[in-house]
């Protein structure tokens, strides 16, 4: 049945239909309003003066502004170099992380037909999620290996993440196999395949991993804090955790220690918070649009 132009016109323009629009776009921006509350809570906060945060005024506007929290934070070279440190190792370890998520989830997006023991590779990978060595081994695996204290022990040792491979390797058997045996017939090998086909139909799902291992790496503490021996070698979030936790003030200037102590650690948590959600809240709007558009649509006609 063909449906006019005119009756979807006037189906949009219906009174149900743009009080269901209106519900629609007041129910998603209370949602937008109260999602955003926590931040700018953070943020105000941030910016207060120390008695103010200390007598718990401060909720949705900053009170007495003061960048003194900042001020400590960034008026150290230790923070810029655990900064850096924290940027090498995002960069390294999305790229390490990815190129083995995408050299794994494909082979095993392959039926049977193709990969006979595909059964017993999905297994290998998911024993992993079921059972975990614990920590011990963990840390004698790093150590015993020469990763110990070294960038490698950051973005090596957690670059095979199955949970990602799973995810990939679902995405990628959902394409059409239709695209697959055309490109074989054309004498395409599995490396243009995956390179010049596979790759750019799959944007969407490779966005969302690159979006989770950039969250994974730039917010973890624990393992430097586990694998690096020295503080030099810290990443911003361990630098912030014990600056927060067991500060150093041995190679702070007097003045430093003076401003340390008349600083509320609340104003200081807040601070840390924002500047380290702040590449992720800079990252997430480029990287959106994969999360809703789907590149396949259009790929296969007929």
């Amino acid at each position: 049945m063909k449906v006019s132009h005119h009756s979807v016109s006037y189906e949009h323009k219906t009174f149900s239909r743009k009080v269901f629009v209106l519900c629609n776009y007041t129910w998603l921006s209370l949602l937008t309003f109260i999602s955003f509350i926590p931040i700018w809570n953070i943020l105000s906060m941030s910016f207060s003066d120390n008695k103010y945060v200390s007598a718990g005024e401060i909720f949705l506007w900053p009170k007495g502004i003061t960048f003194s929290a900042y001020t400590y934070i960034l008026n150290n070279q230790a923070f810029y170099h655990a900064l850096l440190i924290s940027i090498e190792r995002t960069v390294l370890g999305v790229l390490i992380t990815m190129i083995c998520t995408i050299l794994v989830a494909y082979p095993l997006s392959k039926s049977k037909r193709d990969f006979r023991a595909r059964g017993y590779a999905v297994w290998f990978f998911l024993i992993t999620m079921l059972f975990n060595g614990g920590l011990i081994p963990w840390f004698m695996m790093v150590k015993y290996t020469g990763l110990y204290n070294t960038m490698g022990a950051l973005v090596i040792v957690p670059a095979v993440q199955v949970f990602n491979i799973l995810l990939l390797m679902n995405f990628i058997k959902d394409l059409p196999r239709e695209i697959e045996e055309s490109a074989f017939l054309d004498g395409a090998g599995h490396f243009q395949l995956l390179g010049k086909i596979i790759l750019p139909l799959s944007m969407p799902a490779i966005a969302t991993l690159i979006l989770f291992t950039f969250v994974f790496h730039w917010n973890n503490w624990f393992d430097g804090l586990l694998f690096m021996t020295s503080k030099e070698n810290y990443p911003m979030q361990t630098y912030l955790y014990t600056v927060l936790t067991v500060p150093d003030t041995t190679h702070m200037t007097t003045e430093e220690i003076k401003m340390f102590y008349n600083l509320n650690q609340r104003s200081i948590k807040a601070a840390e918070i924002f500047i380290a959600t702040l590449p992720i809240l800079i990252l997430y709007p480029y990287l959106q649009k994969y999360f809703t558009k789907g590149l396949v649509l259009g790929s296969v006609k007929g």
